[in-house]
């Protein structure tokens, strides 16, 4: 029964090909559309229960997994119109349609494999830090910016190249109009140009505390045009990336301690065994206070008011806020030194107020 069947499926012809045609390309449809959504459950699976047994996954099986889940069904089903439809002769127009449909589903698939590799590696770089990387995630929209054109370009290229386009004059015909196009939009190349040596030289990243040509700011976003900065007193300040690198930049952001350097001026009259124990005085009061290194205190020079002192310290954590209630502790404390010495301060002498004769009269 079932090869009397089979014999008139072979010679019954439906649009061009038997029946029995037919039935294997149908079943291969079907065989491929369902065995590849397995696979890509296994991996999956594979992934999930590797997690669990081990705290760091291979490479390997990381890269599989995400291939896996963007693998899209769309992809699938073009496999399987593919396979199938090499089993049957079709019309010339709709073999053609085929394969074009194919080769482009095909080459975007591996564009999204492409991609997500590449996030992968950024991912993969920004875990294998101790703590988050400011600077990789202010250059990271650039980075995929500039991955994605460069794949999605060589993607597209190449799918017309597998269609039989001939892409050496395409190549010509862009490299001509890219000419005239970069003339065109001079500035929006430049700033994409900034963004990438932003990207790769990492002057500063999303957090860092910047001065730039009077402006001053907290670095809030790094894009591929320009770069925001949120200032002190709360608005949003917008730079072109161009603009950014031709100027002189002060990154806070990178200090790691801050210096202090202050004058006190002392009148004449204070004794010089006084005046030699000032120098120790303020070196106990200095390294007295947490987060400090003393520098030195010497007495510089003779001012006509008085003696002045030159004073310098450091302070090991970069914080402002730190820095400025030190600077406020050690203040007080050399003042109420200096009032138990009986140190007097130096007061400038104001100049008398020049005085005019009156005019008089009759002239």
């Amino acid at each position: 029964m079932l090869n009397s069947f089979w014999e008139a499926a072979r010679q019954t012809s439906v649009l061009g090909n038997t029946v029995a045609d037919w039935t294997i390309a149908g079943a291969a449809f079907l065989i491929t559309f369902t065995a590849l959504p397995l696979v890509r459950g296994f991996i999956a699976a594979r992934r999930r229960r590797w997690a669990e047994a081990h705290r760091e996954q291979p490479v390997a099986i990381e890269i599989a997994a995400l291939v896996a889940e963007r693998t899209s069904r769309l992809f699938i089903w073009a496999v399987a119109v593919a396979f199938a439809s090499a089993l049957v002769s079709l019309p010339p127009r709709v073999a053609r349609w085929i394969q074009v449909a194919t080769i482009f589903i095909f080459w975007f698939q591996i564009g999204l494999w492409c991609m997500v590799t590449v996030q992968y590696a950024v991912e993969r770089r920004r875990r294998r830090n101790d703590g988050p990387d400011a600077a990789l995630s202010g250059s990271i929209e650039i980075i995929l910016f500039v991955a994605s054109l460069i794949v999605w370009t060589t993607v597209f290229l190449v799918a017309l190249d597998n269609l039989g386009i001939a892409i050496r004059p395409l190549l010509a015909g862009l490299g001509i109009g890219g000419i005239a196009i970069a003339l065109a939009v001079q500035a929006v190349l430049g700033d994409l140009l900034a963004s990438m040596s932003i990207a790769l030289d990492k002057p500063f990243a999303v957090g860092d505390a910047l001065a730039i040509d009077g402006f001053s700011g907290t670095v809030e976003h790094i894009g591929v045009k320009s770069t925001r900065l949120r200032s002190v007193s709360g608005e949003q300040i917008v730079m072109s990336n161009a603009d950014v690198l031709k100027s002189r930049l002060r990154n806070f952001g990178r200090l790691r301690e801050r210096r202090s350097a202050f004058e006190l001026t002392v009148t004449y009259d204070t004794p010089p065994e006084v005046l030699r124990a000032i120098p120790d005085d303020v070196r106990r009061i200095v390294e007295g206070q947490p987060n400090t290194r003393f520098d030195r205190c010497n007495l510089m020079t003779f001012a006509p008011t008085g003696l002045t002192f030159e004073i310098v310290y450091f302070v090991t954590v970069p914080e402002f806020k730190v820095y400025a209630d030190l600077q406020q502790s050690i203040s007080i404390a050399i003042l109420e030194r200096f009032r138990e010495l009986g140190v007097q301060f130096a007061t400038p002498v104001l100049a008398p107020m020049p005085t005019y004769a009156k005019p008089r009269q009759g002239d």
